[in-house]
């Protein structure tokens, strides 16, 4: 009964999110324009690289298709759970939502779960168009593909409840978003290899789950990669699971409980 109550309930988010975005169409031809630019932007980049310039044993464009498309996925999906909070502080509904009978980060996650949507169908759209482009065979696992994209959005969930925690707890949970953001781009290799930056930084970015999700998907995807291969960044992945989700959960739970007894839920 519970669980049916839980569909339920994403249904009815779905469909209003489905709704609000029949009613602001325009958004997918503007998003579609700025994909293109964006797909055209490194293929011609790629070309003025040449083909003899290797990134992690690849041609520029497939590197940098996967490193902006599946960063790009995984960053806005965890923005997500704190627009969805910044949201409900600034219209003032945030108090009335946890009071319901749904745990709070249930609550979250339905909310963010129409833009983990969205962002997926745009992934496989910015991936799909720039396969066209490429224009060569993608020698694919597919087995392994799906469970470093399941894991990597686990992290992503893990990463925006703690985002959600610091914004009830100190109103600054867009700082960890902002963050992580912008180290990102340098330390995982979403543009250019990590084997180019200096040691320090290197080791740095090994301490980010984007730079093993990014390598896991660009050798599943363009190498065939299978789960031997690819065992070690997987484990790490699994280990980063299995710390910060249970981590994330309690940070926003006590957050949350914190922010309700001193009557902050509203400060944004």
């Amino acid at each position: 009964m519970r669980g049916s109550r839980l569909l339920d309930k994403a249904a009815a988010v779905a469909r209003r999110d489905l709704l609000t975005a029949i009613r602001y169409r325009r958004s997918f031809l503007f998003t579609a324009i700025g994909t293109g630019a964006e797909l055209a932007t490194f293929y011609y980049l790629s070309k003025a690289l040449g083909p003899s310039f290797r990134a992690e044993g690849l041609e520029y464009f497939p590197f940098v298709l996967v490193g902006t498309g599946f960063y790009s996925f995984l960053i806005s999906g965890s923005s997500q759970f704190l627009y969805t909070v910044q949201l409900a502080q600034q219209t003032g509904t945030l108090e009335v939502l946890v009071t319901t009978a749904t745990p709070a980060p249930v609550l979250l996650f339905l909310s963010a779960m129409s833009t983990f949507s969205g962002a997926t169908l745009q992934l496989f759209f910015y991936l799909g168009a720039g396969l066209l482009l490429l224009g060569s065979t993608l020698h694919l696992n597919l087995a392994a593909c799906v469970v470093v994209f399941l894991l990597s959005l686990i992290v992503a969930i893990a990463v925006g409840l703690i985002a959600a925690a610091l914004q009830l707890a100190i109103q600054k949970g867009s700082a960890v978003v902002w963050l992580l953001g912008s180290t990102s781009w340098l330390m995982t290799g979403a543009l250019f290899p990590i084997s180019t930056l200096p040691k320090p930084f290197w080791w740095a970015g090994q301490l980010i789950p984007l730079t093993h999700s990014l390598n896991a998907m660009r050798r599943a995807l363009f190498e065939g990669a299978g789960f031997r291969a690819l065992g070690n960044e997987i484990g790490i992945l699994v280990l980063f699971c299995a710390v910060l989700l249970p981590a994330s959960l309690v940070a926003f739970s006590f957050a949350l409980r914190r922010a309700r007894m001193a009557g902050t839920l509203s400060f944004y």
